[in-house]
């Protein structure tokens, strides 16, 4: 699903992000364009990186 319709950024280029060392909404946007046109994706997007986090760490321990 797109989640920047702004940069057209997906929810699998910010998971991807995370996946290469990205843990922040800050650090996505250091090596992708999202939430940083008009704004209106910056709570979806940031959901998706903590989301994509939270379930790496999950896995992670178990």
């Amino acid at each position: 699903m797109f989640v920047c319709i702004c940069n057209a950024i997906s929810d699998r280029q910010i998971r991807a992000a995370v996946d290469h060392g990205a843990a922040s909404l800050a650090e996505v946007q250091c090596k992708l364009p999202v939430a940083n046109c008009c704004g209106h994706c910056e709570d979806t997007a940031r959901q998706v990186v903590d989301e994509h986090l939270l379930d790496r760490r999950q896995r992670q321990a178990g």
